[in-house]
């Protein structure tokens, strides 16, 4: 019997699927929308997320828009993701400035997907915030969250060696 192929549950932030149309960005975050697309992961896309995406152009919106609905997983924030986003600034994980990227941060949690994906250095993907994000995390009795940049989570394929 052949192994069944274990499908990753990521959750990607605003700054991901914008990426898909900057020249900086755009490889990674376009390689991981096109994984999305053969099954090795399904996309998780917040309510967070897609009011952030409200405002930008279409061709940004259409990222989202123009995938299988089988490839993406959509998640709420609720009461309690509310709750933990609000113990990061409490504990000075993020402060109240960066309300949104402390939500991302608990939905992603609440969802208990196997990474986030950003492109945000200062507030997201950085090391000390990670660290208090799972501080917070796990005193309050949810899981740790992997982290990660989208170049962390798969290299192009004519790297592996």
């Amino acid at each position: 019997m052949a192994a069944q192929r274990k499908s990753f549950r990521i959750y990607a932030d605003t700054s991901v699927i914008g990426g898909c149309l900057d020249e900086e960005f755009r490889a990674a975050s376009i390689r991981l929308i096109e994984r999305s697309r053969t099954g090795d992961a399904l996309l998780v896309i917040s309510d967070i997320t897609l009011a952030e995406l409200a405002g930008a152009p279409s061709r940004v919106r259409s990222v989202i828009e123009d995938l299988p609905k089988a490839c993406v997983e959509f998640v709420r924030q609720d009461e309690e993701s509310e709750a933990l986003a609000e113990e990061y600034i409490k504990r000075g994980v993020v402060s109240r400035r960066m309300l949104a990227d402390a939500q991302h941060i608990a939905v992603a949690a609440m969802a208990k997907v196997d990474v986030m994906v950003s492109w945000n250095f200062r507030h997201i993907v950085n090391l000390e915030r990670i660290r208090g994000f799972n501080a917070v995390n796990l005193q309050s009795g949810y899981p740790m969250l992997e982290i990660r940049s989208p170049l962390e989570v798969w290299k192009d394929d004519a790297e592996d060696v």
